[in-house]
């Protein structure tokens, strides 16, 4: 039977009805609909985890053992780059600029975060606002080290060979910033001694330059000197903590050694840039504890001098708020600063 006049018009009628309809209905899936990137989850490619620092210290080579574990674990390459520069500041700036979506990641370390504040008259990044910290990895302490063939045995001879020397003892440390560097301010200070700092680009070059005999002394990490102590290059004198070290229990602390009060420690730690999603700041967090927790990833740290020393990222920022305090008096007290 053919459609009469009424019907064309009550089926047009309905068609716009329904149309008029859909749209708030197709709106509110839209807005319901989830975000692709939600959907996937972290990680879905590689990441980048920056060394601010040459390749050949302790924190390099951690760090390469990190992303090694990370990469097992998640199935996806976190790949190691080096960025050295300012202390640090070169690669930790271009991280606090990158996108915040736990791709990119910095090893960012006691320079980088609580010293370089204080040390440096002006820089690149806010090390708290810039940053989210996902967890500390290590802490490793600082010793006190001379070329082999030195005179030098004890804190005492070092004291003593300063003074008759003013202004001819130079110290060497991996960056200005760094534990060794404001280690050897604190000696100074605490010494009243007339010695040079040296800065190099990194932890190896530093140690290098001591075994060449272009420095007298050095604060560097256990982790890095641990090698060469062994082998007989330099001689260990005394640990920078307040406690003696039980990766080095032999060897007595500087407070122990006529200088008390004296407790400086080298650590590093990942960090992500501000804005980072909580589920993958999580995300990296449990990954960082799992591998810093694993057996074999334990013994390689602990056999180069690094104790491993996992964190929630709260508990992280929080480390990083009373170190950034103690160095800022350690830096007002000496006096150090980089032009």
């Amino acid at each position: 039977m053919a459609a009469t006049p009424i019907d064309a018009r009550r089926r047009s009628l309905t068609a716009a009805l329904a149309a008029t309809l859909a749209v708030p209905f197709a709106a509110a899936s839209a807005l319901r609909a989830p975000d692709a990137h939600a959907q996937t989850p972290f990680p879905a490619r590689p990441a980048r985890l920056v060394v601010p620092f040459p390749p050949g210290g302790s924190l390099d080579n951690v760090g390469r053992l990190l992303a090694q574990k990370l990469s097992e674990a998640w199935g996806q390459q976190v790949v190691v780059e080096n960025r050295p520069g300012a202390g640090g500041n070169v690669g930790a700036d271009a991280v606090a600029k990158s996108p915040p979506d736990g791709y990119t990641v910095v090893m960012g370390a006691l320079s980088t975060h609580a010293v370089n504040p204080s040390l440096y008259p002006s820089m690149p990044y806010d090390a708290v606002r810039d940053f989210a910290p996902l967890s500390l990895v290590a802490v490793t302490p600082n010793v006190l080290i001379v070329n082999a063939a030195s005179p030098v045995a004890s804190v005492r001879d070092l004291v003593a060979l300063a003074k008759a020397s003013p202004g001819k003892v130079n110290f060497g440390s991996g960056s200005n910033g760094s534990a060794g560097h404001l280690a050897g301010e604190l000696f100074k200070v605490d010494t009243g001694t007339d010695i040079a700092h040296i800065p190099y680009t990194g932890g190896a070059p530093a140690l290098q330059a001591l075994i060449a005999g272009d420095t007298q002394f050095m604060f560097d990490n256990l982790a890095n000197a641990m090698a060469q102590v062994k082998g007989g290059r330099v001689r260990a004198i005394a640990v920078t903590t307040a406690q003696r070290s039980k990766l080095a229990p032999e060897l007595p602390t500087m407070a122990e050694s006529g200088m008390p009060g004296f407790d400086i420690s080298t650590w590093f730690g990942l960090l992500a840039p501000a804005g980072t999603p909580p589920d993958v700041v999580a995300r990296w967090n449990a990954g960082i504890v799992a591998a810093l927790n694993a057996p074999d990833v334990r013994e390689k740290m602990i056999a180069q001098g690094a104790d491993p020393s996992p964190t929630t990222p709260a508990e992280f920022a929080a480390f990083i708020a009373k170190e950034r305090d103690k160095y800022a008096r350690i830096v007002k007290m000496s006096g150090a600063k980089v032009d």
